[in-house]
């Protein structure tokens, strides 16, 4: 376990564009261990935040260090928890006038208008424009200022329901924009978004490709930098018609986001969304509870009338698919039970032709020692028939064993199925449907019948092959021979083996039965071969005729 936690940082601690190349199967497993892990991140923050409120216990109120301060604070908050972001911009905001700063006043209200017209309140965030005099902005400031126009009324041209203002908002925001484009840097990263977008809208997605090589070249991973441009890719994968180019970038940022502890993101849900249409129920369902508490959290209305609609159809969607597994259940219930009647009936005739080859076997004995002063062919027909016996006598036996062990195993889960359903019935009845589901959603149930299930397979198979862990040891190089702990019967490596000695050789086959992908399948085969004394091809046949 310790060796494969160390793996996976390592495989963290690499850039994240370099994934592009993995395959969505692993950015996936990758995004889902993230998400396990996103109380680790989130608390990260916290302490940032936390060490700068107690900085500013010990400073003089109302000053420009105060004001400092708040600021660093108000951009841990901004894409953590809307609410506090806001009230630190609305106190820098008095701190400024507190101090008769005019720029710093500016450019907390620039900064209070972007976040707002960001989080859906566009008639706020354009009064708070309103209320700055363009004749007092300083030119450091000019294009924050250009650029809060441009994003509110291209926020309304999109969220309007009324096509004739949108039009109109859509003019005020392009005039805006141009007037941006012109006075910023040609290399810096404002006018390289610009650009990118531009050449996204004319369908030069190549071009705009590169725009985006160049921007990411820049950036570290895991920051809400590289998680917005990584997001702004996956956009021209979308407009271009690449679904699996669009999936990956959104992995990828959904994973920058969680890593920076932003809760105001838009990638999971829609990557949630993608997966839904692709029938990926189980993880869409996932990421979209995960996102839309996220969103909570963040408390900001747009995120929420944005990702509402898709939760909802997720959600029913998965509560469908839930009841479908639920009426499959009781299908099985069904065959077990017809099964088992078919057990029983078949134990019957077993033991009666038992009973019948017992008496057989009497009689033939008997009729041996009768026969003790016959010739010698008769002593060899005797021996014969003897032999036989010995060999229907062991077959019996193996009969006897797997049948008790069978009989046993189906008796135990009819026992916890009935007091499965007794439990359920009662929750039920008393009206305990909250803690029923919690009950459902647990896994520690599933994962002691594997458990146990996998202890069944490790005794039944010693028992065949009790040389089994000896002979395959013996297969491989004495340094890499497997150590099995204590009271382990067989570990992963060996099950894996041992089911293709059974005759059960296809990956994905074995990956059900042992509840691992079939990468990690593989993974597993193509790791074990590499340790053989002999050729790789060999292995599994010499595997095949142990004894």
């Amino acid at each position: 376990m310790k060796k494969n936690s160390l793996l996976f940082l390592v495989f963290l601690s690499l850039p994240l564009y370099t994934w592009a190349d993995k395959t969505l199967d692993s950015l996936l497993n990758v995004l889902d261990r993230t998400i396990q892990e996103h109380e680790t991140y989130v608390a990260q923050r916290e302490l940032r935040i936390g060490h700068l409120k107690l900085l500013v216990n010990g400073i003089e109120v109302k000053s420009a260090e105060h004001y400092n301060l708040n600021n660093q604070i108000y951009k841990e908050y901004r894409a953590f928890i809307c609410d506090s972001a806001i009230h630190y911009l609305n106190e820098n905001i008095r701190i400024a006038e507190y101090l008769h700063d005019t720029d710093r006043k500016i450019e907390s209200k620039l900064q209070l208008s972007l976040l707002l017209s960001s989080t859906g309140m566009y008639t706020e965030s354009i009064d708070v424009l309103e209320s700055v005099d363009r004749q007092e902005v300083a030119a450091r400031l000019i294009p924050d200022y250009y650029t809060c126009f441009d994003h509110v009324y291209g926020e309304l041209s999109v969220y309007t329901q009324d096509k004739a203002l949108s039009g109109h908002y859509w003019s005020i925001s392009q005039a805006y924009r141009d007037s941006l484009y012109a006075i910023l840097p040609p290399a810096s990263e404002e006018r390289l978004l610009m650009r990118e977008a531009l050449l996204r809208d004319q369908h030069q997605y190549e071009e705009a490709l590169k725009i985006n090589d160049l921007r990411l070249a820049e950036m570290e991973p895991y920051t809400p930098q590289y998680a917005m441009a990584t997001y702004h890719r996956s956009l021209i994968y979308k407009y271009s018609g690449d679904h699996l180019g669009e999936e990956k970038n959104l992995c990828i940022s959904a994973i920058s986001d969680i890593r920076s502890a932003i809760k105001d993101h838009a990638s999971l849900w829609m990557l949630a969304q993608l997966l839904y249409e692709d029938g990926d129920m189980e993880r869409a369902y996932q990421y979209m509870r995960f996102s839309w508490n996220a969103t909570k959290f963040y408390n900001a209305r747009l995120r929420s009338w944005q990702s509402a609609d898709v939760l909802s159809l997720i959600d029913k969607t998965y509560q469908a698919m839930i009841e479908k597994q639920n009426g499959r259940l009781q299908q099985y219930l069904l065959l077990i039970t017809t099964l088992l009647v078919l057990l029983i009936v078949a134990l019957g005739y077993i033991y009666r032709q038992m009973k019948k080859l017992a008496d057989a076997r009497n009689h033939l004995q008997q009729a041996n020692e009768q026969l003790n002063g016959l010739n010698e062919e008769l002593r060899q027909m005797n021996s014969c028939l003897s032999s036989t016996n010995i060999e229907l006598s062991e077959s019996n036996q193996i009969k006897e064993e797997y049948i008790a062990r069978f009989i046993k195993l189906c008796s135990t889960y009819i026992n916890r199925l009935d007091a499965y359903r007794r439990m359920v019935n009662k929750k039920v009845s008393a009206g305990q449907i909250a803690e029923l589901l919690k009950i459902t959603r647990s896994q520690d149930a599933l994962d002691e019948e594997l458990e146990e299930l996998y202890a069944n397979f490790d005794t039944a198979f010693l028992h065949l092959f009790p040389d089994f862990v000896k002979k395959f040891n013996d297969l491989l190089q004495d340094n890499e021979r497997i150590v099995l702990k204590k009271d382990e019967l067989l570990n992963t490596e060996l099950r894996i083996f041992a089911l293709i000695r059974l005759g059960i050789e296809d990956s994905s086959q074995i990956a059900e039965f042992l509840r691992y992908s079939v990468n990690t399948i593989y993974n597993y085969r193509a790791k074990v071969k590499n340790k053989t004394r002999g050729s790789r091809e060999d292995f599994e046949d010499l595997v095949r005729k142990i004894r």
